[in-house]
């Protein structure tokens, strides 16, 4: 088997930044075709060099919580590079909630931006992926890797709402790794604490005291970067991880390993 993504098409969404656009860089970097997918615009063209025609990196800007929106980034793949093998479901937001507070529709907006978004995206692309494979009799044909959290798994009040759309996105991926499995479509993720995403960063920025609280609770004693997921996701992908479906990774650097404690994960 092998890491090789190199000439496969990939969608990223949560791309502009981050997690989303560390993964991005990567399997550019490792050969593969990407299409960046964001509503942030300006930082995507950033990324992208929209002068060089035969540049394997394209972005598509647009807001994936409307279904046309997510047509329309699939119909943009296509047109780009006539197929898409690999799906990283990267886009999520990290919103505090107030348990207590019944006008408070946080748990709603959470769900649908990390959960519901990430399942309409992969019907898509799955059917896109089944259609493709119809002369290809065996082997696989394509790969859906979703970016959770560790807060699925770790219990912090005024974070409830966002734990339970990763713990949802848990549940959907070893859902839909059974429902695409006999289509040979993987459907894997990678849940992530103690990793400098976008969430943390600002967070970071408001709060300086915490980056050693975290460190503190992290058995590693560091936060990782958000490349450091990148070769995870790179793995999920590629055919080494051939036999592995319905799997959620962790990657934090052991700290669900030690009791919960009020700090950041995300």
């Amino acid at each position: 088997m092998s890491f090789s993504i190199e000439g496969k098409t990939a969608i990223v969404t949560g791309a502009a930044n981050g997690v989303g656009l560390a993964i991005a860089r990567h399997f550019a970097e490792k050969g593969a075709n990407v299409m960046l997918a964001d509503m942030d615009e300006a930082q995507l063209c950033k990324e992208c060099d929209k002068s060089d025609e035969d540049s394997n990196i394209k972005y598509f800007a647009g807001d994936l919580r409307e279904r046309l929106t997510m047509a329309n980034l699939l119909s943009a793949t296509l047109d780009a590079y006539d197929r898409v093998d690999i799906l990283v479901n990267g886009s999520r937001q990290v919103l505090a909630s107030d348990p207590l507070d019944p006008d408070d529709d946080t748990m709603e907006l959470m769900l649908s931006q990390n959960l519901t978004n990430a399942y309409r995206l992969s019907q898509m692309v799955a059917k896109r992926m089944i259609k493709q494979a119809e002369q290809q009799p065996e082997g696989q044909v394509g790969a859906i890797v979703n970016l959770s959290s560790i807060a699925a798994r770790r219990t912090h009040p005024n974070l409830l709402a966002y734990s339970v759309s990763c713990a949802a996105m848990d549940q959907m991926t070893r859902s839909l790794a059974v429902a695409l499995a006999p289509s040979r479509i993987r459907v894997n993720a990678v849940a992530f604490g103690s990793v400098m995403s976008t969430s943390l960063k600002q967070v970071l920025k408001e709060n300086r005291d915490l980056r050693p609280l975290i460190e503190a609770h992290t058995p590693l004693g560091r936060i990782a970067s958000a490349r450091e997921l990148t070769e995870t996701v790179q793995f999920l992908a590629s055919d080494s991880s051939g036999f592995m479906t319905g799997q959620v990774m962790t990657v934090d650097g052991g700290r669900t390993l030690l009791d919960p404690v009020a700090a950041p994960i995300h």
